[in-house]
């Protein structure tokens, strides 16, 4: 019996994520919360959940320390996620979501400060990692103390393995990927990422831009590009070839992580070798059940067939 290698998701600074839901917040009083949910978080472990949901053998990696970490890997374990992280010196950090009034504010912790020999380290521990990897998808904010080029690193060795990679970064961290030699098989920046990284703003002539501004020497060398627009769905780019991805409207419960979800779904179907239609419908269902739930980075799989169906990908000439 062939066995089928994990998708690694790799998350450079995880947290406990606080999810708080309130009917209305109001500022300088008590707040009393209606509903908490407390989950493993970091871009990469979201991404773990859903890949895990979808019954795709997946393996969870970064970095964890302290009361916080122990709480990541032991929730790992209750939802027998498969896992393996480097343990630090510092405590793994929180950070909070709180829904109302129909808007999202965040509180994010930094969380902790890596030295030099833990992210060091770490390179040597990601590329065991890789004998046994079929993709890998990197997520998130790094660390202090970690250096903004360290990505590169990690894509380097994805490169020397012939390993795809999927890279959900922003700011810094991705402009320093993107003016390297060594690219990830796929980023997927949304509208505001992708203005930050080009220094331009997007007017109402929204897909002519865009085309044009992915055809720039700054995006060669990466096979996708999926810029997402929120409820406007995504623009794409594979290889040559622009899509427009149209997805119906639904109601949203909680966003938080559907960003997420999607890269778990685009990592699903380039695992199974799907066409770019269904590659690009699969990552947009995703990202709209794991919307359509109370808990972050999970998906009701029985919606899945018919909200699939409404998804419409059109290539634009």
């Amino acid at each position: 019996m062939i066995k089928i290698k994990p998708i690694l998701t790799v998350t450079m600074n995880p947290s406990v994520d606080i999810v708080y839901q309130l009917d209305s917040l109001e500022l300088d009083t008590t707040n009393r919360v209606n509903y908490v949910y407390k989950t493993a978080g970091g871009k990469g472990l979201n991404v773990s959940r859903v890949l895990h949901q979808l019954c795709v053998p997946v393996l969870a990696t970064g970095m964890v320390g302290g009361v916080l970490g122990e709480f990541i890997t032991r929730q790992l374990d209750e939802i027998c996620m498969p896992h393996n992280f480097l343990s630090i010196s510092s405590p793994t950090r929180n950070c909070i979501a709180i829904l109302h009034d129909g808007k999202q504010t965040e509180i994010l912790e930094p969380g902790p400060t890596l030295t030099k020999a833990e992210y060091t380290n770490f390179i040597q521990y990601f590329s065991n990692l890789l004998l046994e990897t079929q993709i890998v998808c990197i997520s998130g904010s790094l660390a202090k103390g970690v250096p903004n080029t360290y990505y590169i690193d990690l894509i380097k060795l994805c490169r020397q393995n012939n390993i795809p990679c999927l890279l959900d970064c922003s700011n810094e961290a991705l402009l320093n990927v993107l003016n390297s030699s060594v690219k990830p098989t796929l980023i997927k920046p949304n509208l505001m990422e992708l203005s930050r990284v080009v220094q331009q703003s997007f007017t109402d002539n929204l897909e002519r831009e865009l085309v044009h501004v992915l055809n720039q020497p700054l995006f060669s060398g990466i096979e996708w590009i999926i810029v997402s627009l929120g409820s406007d769905g995504a623009i794409a780019k594979h290889n040559d070839i622009f899509y427009r991805v149209e997805i119906p409207s639904i109601d949203v419960i909680n966003p938080v992580g559907s960003g997420d979800a999607t890269i778990a779904g685009l990592a699903y179907g380039l695992a199974k070798q799907l066409t770019d239609e269904e590659i690009l419908i699969f990552g947009n269902v995703c990202g709209m059940l794991n919307a359509q739930e109370n808990e972050t980075g999970k998906i009701n799989i029985k919606k899945l067939p018919n909200l699939r169906e409404q998804i419409r990908v059109i290539k634009i000439n």
